[in-house]
């Protein structure tokens, strides 16, 4: 039975998880920056944090079908802030490629995903503030 006091066994797994991803990734980043490495060494390391991504995912997904009611409700709104406002964020930086050029190295894919990870981080302050 979990308690309210302390972290179940799977919350500290999603919180290994997520650190395990976020070293992966900047190990990743560094030895992809080695144009010295041949890419059969590169390309390999640059996929590990997917990999523990996908594992994070999973996690999630496990603490979310065993969680109660409310916290569904509330993962679900979290999740229902953040992909509209991704989407939006898409839309704006699409329709002012089309007019613009923007930079790559402030607006590759390495600079959008941290939005969406944020946008998730608002949605889930939103919604537990409106449960409390």
């Amino acid at each position: 039975m979990r308690t309210v006091a302390g972290p179940n066994r799977g919350s500290r797994s999603l919180l290994w998880a997520a650190i395990l991803f976020v070293l992966t990734l900047f190990v990743s980043m560094a030895v992809g920056e080695m144009p010295q490495l041949p890419a059969t060494v590169r390309v390999p390391i640059a996929l590990v944090p997917a990999l523990i991504f996908a594992y994070f995912i999973y996690q999630q997904r496990r603490q979310l079908d065993t969680g109660d009611e409310l916290e569904q409700r509330i993962q679900l709104e979290a999740l229902s802030i953040a992909y509209p406002l991704t989407f939006l964020l898409l839309v704006i930086l699409g329709q002012l490629e089309r007019v613009i050029t923007l930079n790559p190295e402030d607006w590759d894919y390495s600079h959008i995903w941290p939005f969406v990870f944020i946008f998730y981080i608002v949605g889930l302050m939103i919604a537990r503030k409106r449960y409390q």
